[in-house]
């Protein structure tokens, strides 16, 4: 549902084709190198993981939350908002993938087999994905009744249960459909344009957005209430959980600073600071299996990345927002709006914005 929600939200147009491709550079890069610095540091502190085991540990710390980020940006300006949006749904669907890849390397005979199967749940899961959207939305657009909802929820239960049993990437499959129907033009080019029922899809997107948005809205919500009955706060007060936690939060940050600099430019506040930890990281670290679960990894560091990260956050939309309103009456005003560069100038320079 999440992913969902964030997928009927994104316009595949093609000047926002350089954004798109940043956002997924950006979303793998710093996936797979935070999960690397993240594994060493857990290794460097607790010496019983192997590298391996470790990089199960961390790809879940590594990964963005689509459920925290998605309603939490609807008032960054609109590139800003599609990037995050962006990051973080590619942030979801890759490191579910990279995590799931990781554990079949753990089972398999030879890493060899392991990357071939890899690559071929990938290419088949896509065709599926493609094939399953435009059947649905053939079948959705010529349903006469107004009666409709339950069927798109059970559809798509249908959806994610078919991935599952079939050992694909159920959130590509999703993905795929939200993105299909939110861009129907697009994708029902030439002679695809006989069946295609512009005012039947657009009533069925406005549905699939209330059935989401509410949904979503509940998931998260009894989502948080659960984690936070199944952690014990005491777990923060160990010298081992602050230490890695710290080290983690500092190469998360810093990594991301280095990337957006390498990638975006100087324009990068304050989606440098958008990284919360949340959904998936905890929903992973339950799916890591029994045999390689280890004692000595404390799960108060869940706690304390999530915390952190999502107080970060809060601190850099409630920055963003404060100058934003900054500029909004220096507008009103009619003065110019001040520039990054001036940031330094003495408080006799600038009266109007303590006046605002």
């Amino acid at each position: 549902m999440i992913v969902l929600e964030a997928a009927l939200d994104l316009k595949l147009e093609r000047e926002k084709m350089p954004l798109i491709g940043k956002s997924l550079l950006i979303a793998l890069l710093g996936l797979v190198v935070s999960s690397a610095v993240a594994a060493f540091i857990i290794m460097l502190i607790l010496p019983d993981f192997s590298w391996l085991t470790a990089m199960i540990y961390a790809v879940p710390l590594s990964i963005l939350s689509s459920a925290i980020i998605i309603p939490s940006v609807g008032n960054l300006a609109q590139k800003k908002k599609e990037f995050c949006i962006y990051e973080s749904t590619f942030s979801d669907i890759l490191g579910i993938m990279f995590f799931y890849f990781l554990i079949s390397l753990t089972e398999s005979g030879s890493s060899g087999d392991a990357v071939g199967g890899f690559f071929l749940n990938l290419v088949i899961t896509v065709v599926v994905s493609i094939v399953a959207a435009y059947g649905l939305i053939y079948v959705f657009q010529n349903i006469k009744t107004q009666i409709k909802t339950f069927l798109l929820i059970a559809i798509l239960i249908l959806l994610y249960a078919i991935g599952k049993q079939l050992h694909l990437s159920s959130l590509i499959i999703i993905l795929v459909f939200g993105l299909v129907i939110s861009n129907s033009k697009l994708f029902f080019p030439g002679f695809l344009k006989r069946i295609h029922k512009e005012e039947s899809i657009k009533s069925l997107f406005h549905e699939l957005h209330i059935v989401t948005g509410e949904t979503a809205f509940i998931v998260r919500t009894f989502f948080f209430i659960i984690f936070g009955i199944t952690i014990m706060l005491s777990s923060l007060l160990s010298i081992k959980v602050i230490l890695i936690s710290a080290l983690i939060l500092a190469s998360i940050y810093g990594l991301r600073f280095l990337m957006f600099q390498l990638f975006l430019g100087k324009d990068i506040l304050p989606e440098v600071y958008i990284a919360p930890r949340g959904l998936i990281t905890v929903l992973l670290f339950f799916a890591i299996p029994a045999e390689l679960q280890i004692e000595s990894f404390d799960n108060g560091v869940l706690l304390f990345v999530i915390i952190a990260t999502a107080l970060v956050m809060t601190w850099a939309m409630i920055k963003a927002d404060s100058k934003d309103l900054d500029d909004e009456v220096l507008e009103m005003l009619g003065k110019p709006q001040k520039d990054e560069s001036e940031e330094d100038a003495t408080d006799s320079d600038k009266p109007e914005q303590y006046i605002s």
